[in-house]
């Protein structure tokens, strides 16, 4: 993280991430409203949330190459507040360990394929498309 003055880090820097993080997480909250699942049920809510952040982050890395005049400010919103505020490892691990308690296991093994080669496959797509939309210098 950069710092200013000795280890005080930037505010400037803190307040982009608290304010990506504070979009990003409201927006998967939502998504979870929308798509509940009971326990043992496909999460599907965790499952849109990751491969559209991986697909989003596969944007944001297409624009940020060779782009010198991007404003210092907008990884660490959207690569690390927004995104990071939206996609989440941690209710994966829980969806897997409650998915193996009910004794989804083809539940549990489809899920983890589908975020691991479809989020996978979003970056690589996000990165095409937007290599196509805002081609390097």
């Amino acid at each position: 993280m950069a710092a200013t003055q000795g280890s005080f880090p930037d505010v400037r820097l803190l307040a982009a991430v608290a304010a990506g993080g504070v979009v990003g997480s409201l927006g998967r909250w939502s998504v979870g409203l929308a798509l509940p699942h009971a326990a043992g049920g496909m999460p599907w809510a965790t499952l849109v949330v990751n491969v559209t952040g991986a697909f989003a982050m596969g944007l944001l890395v297409a624009f940020l190459v060779d782009r010198p005049g991007v404003h210092r400010l907008l990884r660490p919103f959207v690569g690390v507040g927004v995104l990071g505020g939206w996609t989440t490892f941690s209710t994966l691990a829980v969806d897997v360990v409650q998915l193996g308690v009910a004794g989804r296991v083809a539940v549990l093994l489809g899920y983890l394929l589908a975020t691991l080669a479809v989020g996978v496959a979003a970056v690589g797509a996000g990165v095409a498309l937007g290599r196509r939309v805002w081609p390097g210098p």
